[in-house]
């Protein structure tokens, strides 16, 4: 929405809370509020979700209704109004099992290749409506492409053992190495995928900072990950030493955003180099869009253990 404004785009944002870019106020479940808001669209950028840190504060049932309803009705009604364009962003989490080799493995080298094996409600709801999303655009023609995309929030970890264990920058600049993205860049990806969709037809894509490694690290990450961030940037130890940060020990799956930089175009400007760059210079390593988007939490409370329940 900032975006879209900011280049004068003509752009309805929905959401079911007010705020300074929500011009319709109401649910995806409601067919009638979805209809309304389909009105002379021509593209729909659809990201509205339950999420991992809902699973313990809402019903599995609430889940379906969002992620699946709500999906289902957006895609007909987007069909049913001649829309030239539909974006669904997915996650990385409907991977789910998949993502964790066996002890001893080779950390997981993840393109859209692999086959997702969902471990919880969110996951399931979320690989379930990207079916959805193909089965709209065979039934009818309305192109559709899936954005799978990994952590791009700035929100401190749903683990209560990486809360504990690292810094909240620490975290997020070590998984620009393998499963973060910044929403810099996940927006230019959306935008993208609106410019392509039409001769596409029906894709989907890991939308994830570009790594570093190639699959012949995939053995050492799964035992000595520093070893392998050592060889490829020599200089990251000094720097995190002088930060009191330190690297996982241990990297288990590796999110591959190659197809969508071949298919779309799509050029992430943020990685684990960029972010070195920007702590050697004493900058955020975040995007300026980032830090203007900041936290926006995931309830109306906080929880004894931290920012959300976790299961």
């Amino acid at each position: 929405m900032r975006t879209l404004r900011a280049e004068g785009r003509a752009v309805r944002g929905a959401d079911l809370k007010a705020s300074p870019f929500t011009d319709r106020v109401g649910s995806i479940a409601d067919r009638a509020f979805v209809d309304a808001c389909m009105e002379g669209v021509s593209a729909v950028l659809h990201s509205a979700t339950l999420h991992k840190p809902h699973i313990v504060t809402h019903s599995a049932r609430q889940f379906v209704e969002t992620n699946l309803a709500g999906t289902l009705a957006l895609l007909e009604s987007a069909a049913e109004a001649g829309v030239g364009a539909f974006i669904f962003t997915s996650t990385t989490s409907a991977f789910g099992r998949a993502l964790t080799p066996a002890p001893g493995e080779p950390a997981a080298w993840v393109t859209e290749d692999v086959v997702p094996v969902p471990k919880n409600i969110y996951g399931v709801t979320k690989a379930a409506a990207e079916d959805l999303c193909e089965i709209v655009n065979r039934k009818s023609g309305l192109p559709v492409l899936v954005l799978r995309t990994s952590r791009f929030f700035p929100e401190a970890d749903d683990n209560p053992v990486v809360r504990d264990s690292y810094p909240l920058d620490n975290v997020q600049v070590n998984e620009l190495l393998y499963r973060r993205v910044d929403i810099e860049d996940a927006v230019s990806a959306h935008l993208l995928a609106l410019e392509h969709a039409a001769g596409i037809g029906f894709a989907r894509y890991v939308i994830s900072a570009t790594t570093p490694f190639a699959p012949a690290d995939l053995a050492e990450l799964s035992r000595d990950a520093p070893a392998v961030v050592r060889r490829l940037f020599p200089g990251f130890e000094d720097l995190y030493a002088r930060r009191g940060w330190a690297m996982f020990p241990r990297i288990d799956r590796v999110y591959v955003s190659a197809r969508a930089r071949e298919e779309i175009g799509w050029r992430p400007r943020h990685d684990f180099g960029t972010a070195l760059a920007r702590l050697a210079a004493g900058e955020d390593f975040r995007s300026e869009l980032a830090a203007a988007v900041g936290a926006k939490g995931y309830h109306d409370r906080l929880f004894e253990l931290g920012p959300y329940p976790v299961d």
